[in-house]
């Protein structure tokens, strides 16, 4: 059986002439697929790459969005909590643009909403045709109209719900049988409800007349349509409970240390966490052993020295709160973090203007690591979108030479082929030509 040399020629043992093409082209295709292998390794390692860096690039985001928290002046760091003496009459929220403090609240009347009923009815009689007119507030009237496609009460609340006249529409059924209520969509004095030209046969009775909440803040009077009243102090909600004009209620607007304290408690989680991924990654052992698939990436070190470099931020001054381990967050020696929750505890309710001033500040850790982190995560221009971009281009460009060299194999394989075939042809033919070639030596004698 024939075999190829180092140079491409066709040996064949004495006595032989047979070519096994199969057998040259899976030599020939076993040589060739080695350059092919070790392109696919590249690729395959590469991919491992690309799939490690973006987990880790989520990590850095959720710790960006932990530090916005403790940044940015309307997060959790921010927080308010307010506390109402006498829960009965007055609770309240507020948000983080609050300003800390106390407030004086007088409820005198609770905001009210219109409502109207009807005589009861009997539920198997049809009611009789006619119409009535319904007005909410300033609105204009708007025409109800009672025929055979709505004479029955279910029918005639559906009607009227469906004619978005401002109030809601319902049947009350007790004892004393069925009624139509209506109930007016604004609370105070504008939602009042008027009935007028009524031609049914149904009897409106008024329930409830609406009015607004009377109250005052500081002293000041206000007038309220809701009792939910978010207008007055700004940042916060009031929520009128109950009423009592001879009571009043004191608010107190205090930083809210439990959100404090969940919020750099997240912090650290995820600091901890994007600090381990980077870590996994580095950590090789003496013997060489060990360290991640971006174990040579030197974006993803920049990345570790700019963190670790942003988190040893400090302020001057500040009573004593000069950085994260004066309030209890100790950086450990494989640069993760601690909480010594007594210490913050101790920092949140002693001085806690001082703690914000530290990570907010001019300067502050929370202000500068976020900085770092922008530049770290920006969708275009941070470094690691732009290591992503750079993986995601190499490996474009090794599918596209492993396409190319699988088109160059396959062509070569016809060439091969047809090459190996005309010599087995040849082959084929030459006893026939020995033959031929003996005959005449043999004539010539």
């Amino acid at each position: 059986m024939g075999t190829i040399n180092n140079f491409g020629n066709i040996l064949l043992p004495a006595n032989s002439n047979t070519i096994n093409v199969q057998t040259l082209l899976t030599s020939v295709e076993e040589a060739n697929a080695i350059p092919m292998d070790l392109l696919e390794q590249q690729q395959n390692t590469l991919q491992t790459q690309s799939s490690t860096l973006t987990s880790i690039e989520g990590d850095i985001n959720a710790l960006a969005t932990a530090v916005s928290a403790l940044s940015n002046t309307n997060g959790s760091i921010n927080s308010l909590t307010a506390t109402s003496s006498d829960s009965n009459l007055v609770t309240a929220t507020a948000d983080p643009t609050a300003t800390p403090g106390t407030h004086t609240i007088v409820v005198n009347s609770l905001a009210t909403t219109a409502s109207y009923y009807t005589d009861p009815v009997d539920p198997s009689t049809p009611l009789a045709a006619g119409s009535f007119q319904v007005a909410v507030g300033s609105n204009a009237p708007v025409t109800v109209t009672v025929d055979n496609t709505d004479n029955t009460l279910s029918g005639l609340a559906a009607a009227i719900n469906k004619q978005n006249v401002g109030v809601t529409a319902s049947v009350i059924n007790d004892a004393n049988g069925s009624r139509l209520a209506l109930v007016s969509n604004t609370s105070g004095s504008t939602g009042n409800i008027t009935i007028s030209n009524n031609s049914t046969g149904l009897n409106f009775h008024s329930a409830v007349s609406g009015a607004n909440a009377s109250l005052t803040v500081d002293g000041v009077p206000i007038s309220s349509a809701s009792n939910t009243v978010s207008t007055v102090i700004p940042g916060v909600t009031l929520n009128l409970v109950g009423a009592d004009s001879g009571v009043t209620v004191g608010l107190t607007l205090s930083p809210d240390a439990n959100q404090a304290t969940s919020a750099i408690n997240q912090f650290v989680s995820a600091w901890n966490k994007v600090i381990q991924d980077l870590n996994g990654q580095f950590d090789v052992s003496s013997n060489g052993t060990g360290g991640g698939p971006l174990e040579a990436d030197n974006t993803l070190r920049s990345v570790q020295d700019q963190l670790l470099s942003s988190i040893t931020a400090s302020v001057a001054g500040n009573n004593g709160f000069v950085n994260l381990a004066t309030i209890g967050v100790n950086m450990n020696q494989d640069g993760t973090l601690s909480v010594d929750s007594g210490v913050l505890s101790n920092a949140l309710s002693n001085d806690f203007s001082s703690v914000q001033n530290l990570l907010q500040g001019a300067g502050g850790v929370a202000t500068f690591l976020s900085t770092t982190l922008n530049q770290i995560t920006d969708p275009t221009q941070g470094s690691i979108s732009l290591d992503l971009q750079g993986m995601s281009q190499q490996n474009q460009d090794l599918t596209q030479q492993i396409s190319n060299m699988q088109t160059q194999l396959t062509t070569q394989d016809q060439l091969l082929v047809a090459e190996y075939t005309q010599m087995q042809n040849t082959l084929d033919e030459m006893p026939m030509l020995q033959s031929q070639i003996t005959q005449q030596l043999g004539s010539l004698g």
